[in-house]
C-alpha cells in the first residue's frame, strides 16, 4: 500500500508540475514540454485523484489538498482543450455550396525522412486528388521517388534537405511569385507564394516547418516562436486571403500558436470540430495536433479530414477551403489585445537576443576548434 501511495504521489506531483510550468513565459524546452500532452495530463490527474480516494482512507489534510490540486489541474487542462471539441462553437463556418473554381484542396504530410513508403503517398494523392501537396521532411530520395507528381502538378517549390527540415510544395494551380525563405535559421526553410485559384483569384500561402523545442533538436522554443510571430505579422500586414499550413512543431492550444492566430487574424477550422491529432501515428496514447492549417476569414470550410497512417509518424491531413465573398462578413477574426502585441514584442526581443548569443557562442567554438 505504501509503495502504491508513493507511485500515486510521484505521478500526481509530476502532472501538477507539467500543468504549471507552461504558465511561465519562458522558452526553455522543459517548460514548453507541458504544452503538448494536455489530454494525457488531464487523464493522469483524474486517475491519480481517483486512486488516492480509493486507497488513502482515512483521509488527512495532505490527501485532501493533493486531490483538490489534481482536480483543479484536470479542470484547467480540459478548459484548454475544450475549444478543439464539438462542445465548442465553430470558428469557421461550413461551406454550403462551394464553387469548384473558388475551392482549394490541400494535402499536408510530414513524410518522416526515414520512411520508405513513397508508393503509399502516391496512391493517397491519386485517391484524394488535392490541388496542392505540401510535404515536410523530404530529402533527395523522397523527391526522386515522387517524380511522377511533376506530371499532375506542374508548379512546384522544392528544397530537399538531409536534416529532416526539407520542404516541397506541388501544385496544379499556378503559383504566383513563389519564394523560398530562411527567416530565422539558415537550414530551416519556409515557402511563401501566391496561388491562383481556377477563378483567377490569387491567395497567399505560407508553408512552415520550424524546429521543435526538444533536445537534441533545440533546447529552447525561441526560433520557432520568432518565426511564427514574424509570419503572423507579415500576414496581418497584407490583409489578403491567406492560408498557412505545415508541421509547426507546436500544439493548437499552446500560448505561442494562439498568439500567432491572434496576431495574424487567422481562423482555425478545428475549433468546434475536433482535435485532428496528427502525431504520433503509431502510438495512440501520445497524440497531439502538430500539423496545422490556418486561414483568413475569406474562406469557409468544405472538408477537413485526418487521413490513415501511410508509414510516417505523422498522419496526413486533407482540407478543402471555399473562398467566398460573404465569408468575412459572418466570421469574426481573432484579434490580439495591446497586451498580447506587447507580449509578442517581448518574445521577439528576448528570442532574437538568445539566438544571437547562441550564434556568437557557436562561432567562438568553431574558431577555438
Amino acid at each position: 500500500m505504501l509503495i502504491l501511495q508513493i507511485i500515486i504521489y510521484t505521478i500526481g506531483f509530476l502532472a501538477i508540475i507539467l500543468t504549471c510550468l507552461p504558465l511561465l513565459k519562458h522558452g526553455a524546452w522543459w517548460i514548453r514540454l507541458g504544452d503538448f500532452p494536455r489530454i494525457q495530463i488531464a487523464v493522469l490527474c483524474l486517475l491519480m485523484a481517483a486512486l488516492l480516494l480509493l486507497f488513502a482512507a482515512p483521509f488527512h489534510v495532505v490527501e485532501i489538498i493533493f486531490v483538490i490540486l489534481l482536480a483543479l489541474c484536470a479542470v484547467y487542462q480540459v478548459f484548454r482543450i475544450l475549444p478543439y471539441t464539438p462542445l465548442y462553437a465553430k470558428q469557421v463556418e461550413k461551406a454550403v455550396s462551394p464553387r469548384p473554381e473558388n475551392t482549394i484542396k490541400l494535402l499536408i504530410y510530414n513524410v518522416m525522412i526515414e520512411n520508405r513508403e513513397t508508393g503509399k503517398l502516391l496512391e493517397l494523392v491519386k485517391k484524394t486528388n488535392p490541388d496542392l501537396v505540401l510535404l515536410a521532411e523530404p530529402d533527395e530520395r523522397w523527391l526522386n521517388e515522387l517524380g511522377e507528381l511533376d506530371k499532375a502538378y506542374p508548379f512546384s517549390v522544392k528544397h530537399p534537405l538531409d536534416n529532416a527540415y526539407g520542404l516541397a510544395l506541388f501544385s496544379r494551380l499556378r503559383l504566383d511569385n513563389p519564394q523560398l525563405k530562411f527567416l530565422i535559421e539558415d537550414d530551416i526553410p519556409s515557402i511563401h507564394t501566391g496561388v491562383e485559384l481556377a477563378s483567377g483569384k490569387i491567395i497567399n500561402l505560407f508553408c512552415l516547418h520550424p524546429r521543435p523545442p526538444i533536445p537534441p533538436e533545440n533546447d529552447r522554443s525561441s526560433e520557432r516562436d520568432v518565426e511564427l510571430i514574424i509570419v503572423g505579422r507579415m500576414i496581418k500586414a497584407t490583409n489578403a486571403p491567406t492560408i498557412t499550413a505545415g508541421d509547426l512543431n507546436d500544439v493548437a492550444w499552446s500560448r505561442t500558436t494562439i498568439l500567432f492566430q491572434k496576431i495574424s487574424n487567422l481562423l482555425d477550422p478545428r475549433i468546434g470540430r475536433g482535435l485532428y491529432s496528427s502525431f504520433h501515428a503509431h502510438h495512440w496514447f501520445i497524440r497531439f495536433p502538430l500539423d496545422h492549417v490556418f486561414h483568413s476569414n475569406h474562406f469557409r470550410l468544405a472538408e477537413l479530414r485526418r487521413l490513415p497512417n501511410i508509414g510516417s509518424d505523422h498522419f496526413p491531413i486533407f482540407i478543402a477551403l471555399s473562398y467566398e465573398k460573404t465569408a468575412e462578413l459572418t466570421q469574426e477574426e481573432p484579434e490580439a489585445t495591446a497586451e498580447e502585441e506587447q507580449e509578442a514584442d517581448e518574445i521577439l526581443e528576448e528570442a532574437l537576443e538568445t539566438i544571437e548569443e547562441a550564434k556568437a557562442e557557436n562561432s567562438k567554438l568553431e574558431k577555438d576548434f
